[in-house]
């Protein structure tokens, strides 16, 4: 057996035990004959994020494409060939056929990558669903094709965002003076308006920083916090609403994919379109049970009330972070006050 056949036979091999008796009485095995080499490969880049949803999505990517394609193409997921915030640009240039590429990465060259970044618009995983189905990820995937040369298979979430803090930040007040991490600018500038200081960080240097007193706070998923013990250096979990989704997508370069017969895209799109269901139908019990276990081993938990995020959501602490991405989406090219406007109306804001 060689290494390629490896990737999908133990599926196979469960197939077939299980139906060996009813295939020997049809003359013939049930299960899909899987080619003996893949016709096609392909490397997808990835970002590292232990214990997340994106972690165990993306990973499953190339079993789901070997068993949907009965072994034609096989993927090897890689993140280590390309900089985090190169997944996307790799395969807009062509060094990576695909990419599971994060939107916050790319907002500074297109804020609509970057709405989830806006304080006080869009709160919730419901929240980006109602806007992605509404008119945001037919927009997106216009964008994706136009402006990176790639196809979009699937999207996801990663786990709701948390802040991480050595000592707790339960008001307004309690952010002064604070260093936290950040992964955006419109984060960023939320935090300077409330007085603290938004640091960008990879997120290898997160725990040397926390125990080097370099940053006093982190703003990341759950399920990596809870998967890298983020919690023991910076044990208060707090969820106050800020950037609270961080969206991905399963990209694939257009010349790639228009190279495929229109059988294999049919097989692939289906695949990953069982994985994008999969990637919102479980998030919350994910989100969940990495909350559980944080909090049974320790960490304190909390979570701001309605009146303390309407309160950190007034115009004077967030205007600079929609004044900054107005100007920006002037620069791209369309109107920022009719986008938000737009979100604001399918959630009824």
């Amino acid at each position: 057996m060689t290494m390629k056949q490896a990737i999908s036979f133990p599926h196979a091999r469960k197939t077939l035990g299980r139906t060996f008796a009813a295939a020997l009485l049809a003359g013939s095995l049930a299960a899909p004959v899987l080619a003996d080499e893949p016709e096609y490969e392909f490397t997808m880049g990835a970002i590292v994020s232990p214990g997340d949803i994106y972690g165990k999505m993306t990973t499953s990517v190339p079993e789901r494409i070997s068993e949907a394609t009965n072994g034609k193409v096989e993927v090897t997921v890689s993140d280590s060939l390309i900089a985090a915030s190169q997944v996307a640009s790799a395969v807009r240039d062509g060094r990576l056929p695909m990419s599971a590429a994060l939107h916050t990465y790319l907002a500074g060259d297109e804020p609509r990558m970057g709405i989830f970044n806006l304080p006080g618009l869009i709160e919730n995983i419901d929240d980006y669903q109602k806007v992605r189905d509404a008119f945001w990820a037919e927009d997106v995937a216009r964008i994706w094709d136009e402006s990176w040369n790639a196809k979009v298979f699937a999207e996801g979430a990663w786990c709701n965002t948390r802040l991480f803090s050595k000592d707790p930040i339960h008001s307004i007040e309690d952010f002064e003076g604070k260093r936290l991490r950040v992964h955006n600018p419109q984060t960023a500038s939320l935090i300077e308006s409330l007085g603290g200081k938004g640091t960008p960080m990879p997120m290898t240097e997160i725990v040397p920083a926390l125990e080097r007193g370099v940053i006093d706070g982190v703003f990341t998923s759950a399920c990596v916090g809870e998967t890298m013990d983020i919690w023991r250096e910076a044990p208060n979990v707090q969820d106050w609403g800020i950037a609270p989704v961080t969206g991905w997508a399963i990209l694939m370069n257009n010349d790639e994919w228009e190279k495929l017969p229109s059988d294999i895209q049919e097989q692939i799109q289906g695949a990953m379109d069982e994985l994008q269901a999969e990637a919102f139908g479980g998030y919350k019990d994910f989100v969940q049970k990495a909350m559980d276990e944080m909090e049974e081993k320790g960490a304190k938990v909390w979570s701001a009330s309605e009146e303390e995020r309407a309160e950190l959501n007034q115009e004077k602490y967030t205007q600079g972070a929609y004044d900054s991405w107005y100007q920006r989406a002037e620069e791209v090219g369309f109107d920022g006050p009719a986008y938000v406007q737009q979100i604001r109306d399918v959630l009824e804001k």
